[in-house]
């Protein structure tokens, strides 16, 4: 079923279980997300970026299960399952008994006034949320996989493939969103790093500190709700998972600096170091705090080219990918 037609089928509201009054929907380039008020619908786009590969209905069933397994580590209440969705006599059902047209994953939807982003906005967030949040993912990390096929994902010249695809990618947009100054002096920090510290990458791998983490640990994705939950993990593509500890949790210190709060950030990282005992982590954290900021500023210049946004986003994109390269390049200059 093609997009716009999926689109007008699911914004139905006679076809769900809990006969909601009205459906909202939020699209982003790789999904749709039919909100009906008590639950929330995703649904993935036939689209292929590279990075990840939604094409064929059996890979984006495969992924909408992973996503619900992945999930469930961080956030185990509020993802429910993986929904058919059905088409018989030219009607769209949720798990019906037609043929199957589509898959959605199932979740309870979340008031978003208690995502981490928006609390932040009201200054609600406190040190004592940082030490919870820590706390969480101390656990988490000590309990998530780890094998000698995971860890060779941090191997400093697989890490080095991520970070020249970045600065490929990037190319592109030098002297629009990234001066040109400013992405030779990253890219030569960077490969200095590599260089210079190449002892410990390896060192990280032999203290296994390499995981399968979350991979886009941002203020969006945690839920201060009854307990915390921490959704929307990266279930397409093993590389952006598969990493050491501080890439994760760096990715999360990188955001609470960006929106200015590095009294937060700091507060995390210390907490956390005293929960796990990684003291070592401040060795590598700068870098992957680095890595982190260019791979939203390239996200958001991405933006730039995309014909569905209008001129008015298009500027504040512009302006966010900005101040993202700006923090790589003071992060750079700290390593």
């Amino acid at each position: 079923m093609d997009i716009s037609s999926l689109k007008k089928a699911l914004l139905n509201p006679a076809i769900y279980p809990d006969h909601p009054g009205e459906i909202r929907l939020c699209e982003t380039h790789i999904s749709l997300v039919f909100l009906t008020g008590n639950y929330a619908y995703k649904v993935k786009k036939p689209v292929n970026f590279g990075f990840l590969d939604f094409t064929s209905i059996e890979k984006r069933k495969y992924y909408c299960e992973q996503e619900v397994t992945l999930n469930r580590r961080l956030a185990p209440t509020l993802y429910l399952g993986v929904v058919r969705i059905t088409e018989e006599d030219n009607k769209v059902s949720l798990d019906g008994t037609g043929g199957v047209v589509e898959y959605a994953v199932k979740m309870k939807q979340i008031p978003e006034e208690l995502l981490m982003n928006r609390l932040l906005e009201k200054k609600e967030v406190t040190f004592r949320m940082m030490e919870a949040i820590s706390e969480k993912l101390v656990r988490f990390y000590f309990e998530a996989e780890t094998s000698d096929r995971i860890k060779n994902f941090a191997r400093p010249e697989r890490v080095k493939q991520d970070t020249d695809e970045n600065f490929e990618q990037t190319e592109k947009y030098i002297d629009v969103t990234i001066p040109s100054d400013v992405c030779q002096a990253v890219k030569e920090k960077t490969d200095q790093f590599y260089r210079a510290k190449e002892k410990i990458f390896y060192q990280r791998i032999k203290e296994d500190r390499i995981r399968d983490c979350h991979g886009d640990l941002r203020l969006e994705h945690i839920f201060w709700g009854e307990e915390i939950s921490i959704i929307d993990c990266i279930e397409f593509n093993e590389r952006f998972r598969y990493t050491d500890v501080a890439a994760d949790i760096g990715f999360l210190a990188m955001d609470l600096d960006y929106h200015s709060r590095e009294d937060l950030s700091d507060h995390l990282i210390q907490a956390y170091i005293g929960e796990s005992g990684d003291h070592e982590l401040m060795e590598i954290l700068d870098f992957y705090k680095c890595y982190r900021a260019y791979v939203r500023g390239k996200v958001e210049s991405f933006r730039l080219d995309d014909p569905n946004i209008p001129e008015e986003e298009k500027q504040k994109a512009l302006k966010r990918a900005q101040k993202y390269f700006d923090l790589a390049h003071r992060y750079s200059q700290k390593f």
